[in-house]
């Protein structure tokens, strides 16, 4: 996806401010900006706007404000940009844990709007395929533990050697056209059963 093709949605309550945002994209060649200057109701406008990335302005933002727009940006699944006046060690790990990609405290230029975005969504690309990657990592090792118990259990029960419970594992799924993880799966759940 290229760049200037992004749906951007700006969240300022400030108008001047948004449009130094506003205009910082338009000059970087991002034309689909939306700007909504109320934070209440966002969640709706975000449902229904699909933005791909999530610009939120705030000049000096207070606790339960930055609360609520945490609690937002930890369900949206998107990059998102923060800009804030001024802010503490909590609010910063706070938007941290609540996946806002870029946390600028103090610098809303509009020459900066443009590479804190890119940053935004690069960040978020990058920390996005490092939890696939783990959820990946986490299936794989539940699927080799499940098929080392299989291998266990036939070896028990009819007296296989390891490579043969293997092998007949490994048959079975190709016959059955499924993964070896679901044949192993299938013969612990009957394990169980049984014993």
């Amino acid at each position: 996806m290229l760049h200037s093709d992004l749906t951007v949605l700006v969240i300022d309550e400030n108008a001047i401010r948004a449009s130094i945002i506003e205009e910082g994209l338009r000059e970087a060649g991002h034309l689909r900006v939306t700007v909504v200057h109320e934070v209440n109701g966002i969640a709706r406008i975000i449902e229904n706007l699909k933005p791909d990335v999530i610009i939120i302005d705030l000049e000096n933002p207070n606790r339960d404000m930055m609360e609520h727009l945490f609690q937002l940006t930890r369900t949206v699944g998107r990059p998102i940009a923060m800009f804030v006046d001024r802010s503490d060690t909590a609010s910063i790990e706070a938007a941290v844990d609540a996946g806002v990609s870029a946390y600028i405290v103090d610098g809303l230029k509009k020459e900066r709007v443009k590479p804190i975005l890119d940053m935004a969504v690069s960040r978020f690309n990058a920390f996005s395929r490092l939890q696939r990657e783990l959820v990946d990592a986490r299936n794989a090792l539940e699927e080799r533990k499940v098929i080392e118990r299989a291998k266990g259990i036939l070896m028990k029960m009819r007296g296989l050697s390891e490579e043969e419970a293997y092998a007949l594992l490994r048959q079975t799924a190709m016959n059955e056209k499924k993964k070896l993880s679901d044949i192993a799966q299938s013969v612990v759940t009957a394990a169980g059963l049984l014993m």
